[in-house]
This record gives structure tokens, sequence and C-alpha cells, in this order.
């Protein structure tokens, strides 16, 4: 039988701060994933996700940068009690302190649908690299995943426009 998760946010971020981990998945259903991010010291990647996100703060301030449409890097602040939706295909990297938590809500991936992670050079803005792979579980936390196979990689990280090497996270 299905039951209906209810969740004092507040008391989650807390218990997902003193265990550590970065991600707590609180439903993973035929349609709808929700889970409590806990933010990142490093934070550099731009995420596309193939569905629609809404993030909500439940503790401090993001800064959710994101690409415009002609590749311009822009911000947004997200304050403490404030959402964001950003729209699935929209390139964007939620960077907020490790304590703080935000809650997010997506549609569970498709069959086939691609995540993807870009880096861009700190120094001329070029593409970096591009991590490609298939979310069909997200207490695998594929973030984390995604930036071990990055930053352990010196040719992912090494422009190839101008020759800047991105410092591991």
């Amino acid at each position: 039988m299905f039951t209906m998760p209810i969740v004092n946010l507040e008391e989650h971020a807390r218990q997902l701060g003193d265990s550590g981990k970065r991600v707590s998945v609180l439903w993973q259903h035929s349609e709808s994933i929700g889970f409590i991010a806990r933010g990142r010291e490093y934070r550099s990647e731009f995420h596309i996700n193939p569905s629609d996100e809404v993030m909500y703060m439940i503790k401090g301030t993001m800064n959710l940068h994101y690409r415009t449409p002609d590749g311009r890097e822009e911000i947004a602040t997200i304050p403490e009690k404030a959402a964001i939706f950003t729209p699935a295909g929209i390139p964007h990297s939620p960077r907020f302190p490790p304590d703080a938590f935000a809650l997010i809500t997506e549609r569970r991936r498709r069959e086939g649908e691609v995540d993807q992670f870009l880096w861009y050079c700190l120094k001329c803005d070029a593409l970096l690299h591009n991590e490609r792979f298939i979310v069909s579980d997200y207490t695998a936390d594929p973030v984390s995943k995604a930036y071990a196979r990055f930053f352990e990689n010196e040719t992912f990280r090494t422009c190839k426009s101008c020759g800047e090497v991105m410092p591991p996270g």
C-alpha cells in the first residue's frame, strides 16, 4: 500500500546535516521525485534536467547560476523560505553553503532521458566537459558521481581553447 509521506522539512534537514550526506530522497515514485539537498562547499557545473524543477530554500540562501539561451551566465538569489521554478532544459547551478538546505521536486526521468552536467572554463568561458548519463535512481546521488568523474580527470578540466586547467574541487 502506498503511503503519502509527511515530512518535517527542518527536522529532516537537520538529520541530513548530521549524517554528512549531500542528499536525502524523501520519495521517488512513478512521476515524482522529492529530496532535500545540502549545499556543497564547491559547485561549478551547470545541470540540464530533462524535467521542470522546483527548489524551495528550507534554510539559508541559494545563488542559482543559470545560462540564458544566448549563453550568458546570470544569477537568481533565492532567500530562505522562498522557491524558484526552473523549466526543463535550462542549464543551472544551485550554489549554497553546506549549512543550507533545499527541498527539490522534479519529475522522475522517463525511459531514455539523459541528464547533463556542463563545466565551463573559468578563464574564457569555453565548454570544458559535458557529463551525460541516465538517472534511474536518485538515491545513487548522481551529482556526486558526475563530480568525481570530472575532477578525477585532468583532461576534462583542461580548456581546449585557452589551456587553463580548472583546479580539483
